[in-house]
């Protein structure tokens, strides 16, 4: 079977990881009897420099074109004095909203080999953590109307925050079908004591889930879900929530399982289409030494496998391959401790292909 991937490898590590993602993809395909097509495309930085604009009409075609993308990671020190709507990041935005990305999952996983690396008490995350936060994407505040005014405290600046029925209810589907297959508890994140769009939202969540009589829905408010993300992150499954909040939530979950480099997600759009990128930036700071952390990519594409190309035998074989070479104590610079073995971006990936 062929599949055509659009690549963007992006500006910092992001050439690193995704070359590595691309060899474990190239072993999966070799032992599966798989083709994938890669279609290398410029985004970001990279694209500034080369075309003169973040996210080139090319770019977008070659992605709607293809049957899923795969993403490094855009930005980095050199165009941070460019003005806000001429910044490589723009291009996550444009992407998102060309392929109509509307949910974005990102798992929190604490893997065993790793327990020692999370902030949190041992007696807290005893067991390892499992959660999905599943972020509204293409609304929200991120979207919405904004401008500036005069006021008779000085030009003010505003941001709207805006939810229609419909695309809290996809949303919703999106978060209730993905606890159906895991363990069938979704809790909505709102600030519906607030704010008029949260209170759409709350109901419209709580219509959905009429439909999903096995899944439990709980409702927290921000603030307080926030909080519990940290006293216990046990309780959770699947956070559904708009796109500021879970902007936050997704970062803060990430943070409690020890390392961001270890992270993964997808942005979906309707049907199996999909990008696909690490949860971790482009990390000028380190580009370019064999010291970035390829795991997340990689886990980002074993995502791509079972999401949108339904090969969940092939995305298995990836996250153990990882969990193996985690067991066996090699830790790239990022989650090294005392007693590991070192090893660099392109060793972790060799190591990963010769496990699968």
């Amino acid at each position: 079977m062929k599949y055509n991937i659009a690549v963007i490898h992006g500006d910092g590590i992001g050439p690193e990881v995704v070359g590595e993602a691309l060899k474990v993809l190239d072993t999966i395909a070799e032992k599966y009897h798989h083709e994938f097509v890669y279609t290398p495309v410029l985004a970001g930085g990279c694209a500034i420099d080369a075309v003169g604009e973040c996210l080139p009409q090319a770019t977008i075609d070659a992605c709607k074109a293809a049957d899923a993308v795969l993403l490094g990671a855009v930005g980095g020190w050199k165009w941070d004095t460019l003005p806000g709507d001429k910044r490589p990041e723009r291009a996550l935005l444009g992407l998102r909203k060309e392929l109509e990305l509307f949910a974005n999952i990102r798992p929190a996983m604490l893997f065993d080999a790793l327990a020692d690396a999370c902030p949190l008490k041992p007696e807290i995350v005893e067991g390892g953590l499992d959660i999905v936060v599943v972020r509204e994407l293409t609304g929200g505040i991120y979207f919405g109307e904004r401008g500036t005014k005069d006021t008779e405290l000085g030009l003010a600046a505003y941001d709207v925050e805006q939810y229609a029925e419909e695309e809290v209810k996809r949303i919703a589907v999106t978060a209730f079908d993905m606890a159906m297959k895991r363990n069938k508890k979704v809790t909505s994140v709102d600030k519906a004591n607030v704010l008029e769009s949260s209170r759409l939202w709350r109901r419209v969540v709580t219509e959905v889930a009429k439909d999903y009589p096995e899944v439990t829905l709980e409702h927290l408010y921000i603030d307080n879900a926030a909080m519990q993300l940290v006293r216990n992150p046990k309780q959770f499954d699947v956070i559904v929530t708009g796109n500021i909040f879970g902007d936050i939530l997704s970062d803060e979950a990430s943070m409690i399982t020890g390392s961001i480099g270890m992270l993964p997600s997808a942005s979906l759009a309707k049907g199996n289409f999909g990008m696909y990128e690490p949860v971790h930036g482009s990390a000028p700071d380190i580009a370019g030494q064999d010291k970035a952390n390829p795991m997340a990519t990689i886990l980002s594409t074993a995502m791509m496998l079972r999401y949108t190309f339904g090969l969940s035998e092939e995305a298995d074989a990836i996250e153990n391959a990882v969990k193996t070479v985690l067991a066996k104590g090699y830790r790239t610079p990022d989650i090294y401790t005392e007693g590991m073995t070192l090893v660099g971006t392109k060793e972790a990936g060799r190591l990963i292909c010769a496990e699968i």
